[in-house]
């Protein structure tokens, strides 16, 4: 069953000056990562000028048709940002670039490994020309070492980083269900941005950023790293149940899953005692402790399944809830995007696209009395002529004489 999208929230009010105001990103960008941190950046007011390949721009533009004609990554990415058509191996090209960046604030780019020292724009190069620039370079593997020329994409990168080997079922591993390497290094890449502006501020001196999506999801396999390998354990897939808590994830339910979430050995007992009605649970010894229960859990979960089989499932949650036991019912997007949590708290917006207006959810960090730029989605080249004007450079043709 489909359930019904409901009508977004329009924008509110007038656009205000965002605490980026007056900072200009140059965005030599393209696929996820790093268009992902500088749509941060626009969100809070920056203004975000995205170099674009002539003709086909960033090659994420053509993923899919599915949003209005429009790719979803593109839309989801690259709200309030200007788009410029550049071949930046040109003479033309990279005297554009350079104007740009001789007033920017901000430098990013995820070009493949070596291409930015190739054509001048290595963050030591560029650095030295304004020394007040924070160079921020997004690559799969870093700058050095035996990977940095290999290429890198988030599926591959969640097998080197080892997500893939605990993700999935006994039989099979699967990726997350989103591009998670891509969104960390994103969103490293956004906060180390954020870190050099506030320095810059204190010391008049701009940084070089390096983020690899490797390092970027790595941090993010701290538990699994430590609870592996320093308690000797073999990596397992357990789906969606969580590898080293218990109980914790789907169990069935009269009306499909539900999905539950306990912390520690109070909430066992109180689960034990007002939910399944078995406080003898509490001190059998096979589920005394949190270790007790994930050696024993395939012999727990028929326990707590037949405990729940009689419950009708509204009021099943509304025991949990009334109990403080953690739960959740599994939605789909189209569930999500009907959330009555989010439409209670005001967080859609409508965001305008070349092909038509859509829904974009506030970004996550809340400011009271404040409201998140979220300009339109550029056409590919929509302001070339403007930025070229503005610049006071020449909209002639490309120089025909490429740089290597």
């Amino acid at each position: 069953m489909t359930v019904p999208i409901p009508k977004s929230t329009a924008s509110k009010g007038t656009a205000q000056k965002g605490p980026l105001d007056g900072i200009l990103v140059v965005a030599l960008e393209q696929a996820v990562a790093a268009p992902f941190a500088t749509r941060q950046l626009a969100d809070l007011g920056a203004r975000v000028i995205k170099i674009e390949r002539p003709g086909t721009g960033d090659f994420a533009r053509h993923y899919d048709r599915s949003t209005h004609g429009q790719a979803s990554y593109f839309v989801w990415l690259n709200r309030g940002k200007e788009s410029i058509e550049l071949d930046v191996k040109t003479g033309h090209g990279q005297a554009v670039l350079a104007a740009l960046l001789a007033r920017a604030d901000v430098f990013v780019q995820n070009l493949v490994p070596g291409a930015a020292e190739r054509l001048g724009l290595g963050a030591a190069e560029l650095r030295a020309r304004h020394p007040r620039l924070i160079a921020c370079s997004v690559s799969g593997y870093g700058p050095d070492g035996p990977y940095r020329h290999k290429k890198a994409y988030d599926l591959l990168v969640q097998c080197e980083a080892g997500l893939l080997s605990i993700t999935g079922t006994a039989a099979e591993p699967a990726k997350a269900g989103i591009s998670v390497a891509d969104i960390a290094a994103g969103m490293y890449a956004y906060s180390g941005v954020l870190t050099a502006l506030y320095e810059r501020e204190r010391t008049g001196e701009g940084s070089s950023l390096e983020v690899s999506l490797l390092d970027a999801l790595g941090e993010w396999m701290g538990a699994p790293f430590y609870y592996h390998v320093y308690g000797e354990r073999p990596a397992r897939r357990s789906g969606a149940r969580h590898a080293f808590i218990s109980p914790y994830g789907p169990y069935a339910a009269p009306g499909g899953q539900v999905f539950l979430g306990l912390q520690n050995e109070r909430e066992w007992a109180i689960l034990c005692e007002q939910i399944l009605h078995r406080p003898d649970l509490v001190a059998d010894p096979r589920f005394v402790t949190n270790s007790d229960r994930v050696a024993h859990d395939e012999e727990l979960t028929p326990i707590i399944e037949d405990a729940l089989k009689t419950m009708p499932p509204d009021r099943l949650v509304a025991l949990l809830d009334e109990a403080g036991i953690a739960n959740a019912r599994l939605r789909t997007p189209q569930e999500f995007a009907a959330h009555p949590q989010l439409e209670a708290r005001d967080r859609w917006r409508q965001v305008d696209t070349p092909g038509g207006q859509v829904r974009a959810l506030l970004p996550p960090v809340t400011t009271p009395g404040r409201e998140p730029a979220m300009g339109p989605v550029p056409a590919l080249g929509q302001h070339t002529a403007a930025i070229l004007a503005e610049f006071g450079i020449s909209a002639s043709e490309n120089d025909p004489a490429a740089t290597p």
